[in-house]
């Protein structure tokens, strides 16, 4: 069975593969949250890392949808980054954001950063 253009292909257990590998990576992550006119500042914890997005350990009730401004520096790499992100998977407090834009500049920076990370073995 083919994919439905648009939708990640399934696995045989029905789960959908990932498109992007994760990486295992740990760094400080500053979380701040739009809702309406309030803003909601929070201290995660990077988890794990791809080419689209991260997950976040984040001790707080977050809902799918929101979008945030995560602010945090990858090791090895000194500049602090700010990137809009939404929420797109939760389980338990580990938060998956799915990055809305990043440029190529930092696209290619983060596809250099996880080349050299250990593979997360889990889905």
């Amino acid at each position: 069975m083919s994919p439905q253009p648009g939708r990640a292909p399934q696995r045989a257990t029905g789960r959908r593969l990932r498109r992007h590998a994760r990486y295992r990576a740990e760094f400080s992550v500053a979380v701040t949250l739009f809702s309406g006119k309030e803003h909601r500042k929070l201290a995660g914890h990077c988890r794990d890392l791809s080419q689209a997005g991260i997950g976040v350990l984040i001790a707080e009730e977050l809902k799918l949808g929101e979008v945030a401004s995560l602010v945090f520096s990858l090791p090895e790499i000194c500049q602090e980054w700010e990137v809009r992100a939404v929420l797109r998977h939760r389980r338990g407090y580990h938060y998956g954001f799915e990055f809305l834009s990043l440029s190529r500049d930092r696209s290619e920076a983060l596809a250099s950063y996880v080349g050299g990370l250990q593979r997360a073995d889990f889905d």
